[in-house]
């Protein structure tokens, strides 16, 4: 008898730990004024860390207040509270682009999509449970695709960005080759039909990106090479005898002293 009654009240409480738990009521008002509030915070934090910095969040903390509003449903104003917020905030980083040229608008849309697609993980994070049981089944989307889709549409699909690019590139060592190498990459990963903008710069960083060279093509890439051979004498002064690459300037202040 005393066995049954081990056995029984064990039972009960294996039962309450599968029982799903119940989710207290979340009111339009404790939405308002005390979910998403909260949740908003972070995500501007997140979107404003710089690439390779981590803020110190929590995220289990906001993962929980997420999958209370889901469970209460308030999936669909969250959702369309969140891509209002990014969409206010990609807006201010297309501003904050504009006003620069050159280099340093290449400099400065690649710091802001790197920083940008590392924030887009964070969020993520946070709605994971928001896009499992929300944005997949009801609409058809995923969050990630989503809000790179964003960034794409308010910020990188701009005439003025593919202008820079190609001006920059006709200019050997204008912008690093590591920042062009970036840019490049991040745009063809963010939507890959950019790289028909042009596709010899995009196939310099894109592997297989243009069919396989033929032995026709070899006397452009030769003149390629030839110019770029010029542009180097012409731009930073190089010559080809010198084979330590010291510039005109310093042999004639060499042979002056």
């Amino acid at each position: 008898m005393g066995e049954t009654n081990v056995i029984s009240n064990t039972n009960n409480e294996f039962s309450s730990l599968l029982r799903p738990q119940r989710i207290p009521p979340v009111s339009d008002i404790e939405y308002s004024a005390q979910f998403w509030p909260k949740l908003e915070g972070a995500i501007l934090l997140i979107l404003r860390q710089n690439p390779g910095e981590f803020i110190p969040i929590s995220y289990e903390e906001m993962y929980s207040a997420v999958y209370k509003c889901v469970c209460q449903q308030y999936s669909e104003i969250m959702y369309k509270n969140l891509i209002d917020l990014v969409t206010i905030h990609l807006t201010e980083v297309t501003k904050d682009l504009q006003g620069t040229s050159g280099k340093t608008y290449l400099e400065k849309f690649d710091f802001l999509m790197a920083q940008y697609l590392q924030a887009v993980t964070g969020i993520v994070a946070i709605f994971n449970y928001m896009n499992r049981f929300y944005v997949v089944p009801k609409l058809h989307a995923d969050l990630t695709v989503e809000l790179k889709r964003l960034f794409t549409e308010i910020v990188a699909d701009n005439p003025f960005l593919f202008n820079m690019i190609d001006e920059v590139s006709q200019n050997p060592f204008a912008v690093s080759p590591h920042t062009m190498m970036s840019v490049i990459k991040g745009l063809y990963s963010l939507k890959p039909e950019f790289a028909e903008r042009n596709p010899s710069l995009f196939a310099k960083y894109v592997p297989n990106l243009l069919p396989a060279s033929r032995h026709q093509d070899l006397p452009l890439f030769i003149e390629e090479t030839r110019q770029l051979q010029r542009d180097l004498i012409d731009q930073y002064g190089y010559t080809r005898e010198n084979s330590d690459r010291k510039r005109r300037g310093d042999e004639l202040q060499g042979d002056s002293e």
